[in-house]
């Protein structure tokens, strides 16, 4: 049966609560992806912030100065790397996400599933 740690991207972009909401937005655009991964020492999911965030708050005129911490999503839903595929669509489609975490036993952030890497594999299409 697959697996979610068989389809996962291993290679994520993250970064701290404490960089800027200009910085995360550049990040997003230079990297290409459609969120960062907010992690604690410990490698630990905290929080995530996507091109949605980016529009709401440049739609709300927050300061772009403003720490990533005051503008991520906190409630960060994520799913376990042994879960089955069935598990992470049901996820997805009952909590109305795009991109889900992915943690191992511990609860460290071990990969990423998007509604965009499964798109673009499905079309062929490559970044």
């Amino acid at each position: 049966m697959l697996k979610v740690r068989h389809i996962m991207v291993e290679n994520v972009v993250t970064a701290r609560d404490n960089i800027t909401a200009k910085r995360a937005i550049e990040m997003l655009y230079k990297k290409h992806v459609g969120s960062i991964l907010v992690t604690d020492d410990e490698e630990k999911c905290i929080g995530i912030f996507t091109e949605r965030d980016a529009i709401r708050i440049v739609a709300q005129k927050v300061s772009l100065d403003t720490p990533l911490k005051k503008v991520m999503t906190k409630k960060v839903v994520t799913i376990g790397e042994d879960a089955t595929l069935e598990e992470a669509r049901r996820r997805i489609v009952s909590h109305g996400i795009r991109h889900l975490p992915v943690v191992d036993q511990e609860g460290k952030l071990v990969g990423l599933l998007a509604i965009r890497g499964f798109l673009d594999e499905l079309f062929g299409m490559k970044s």
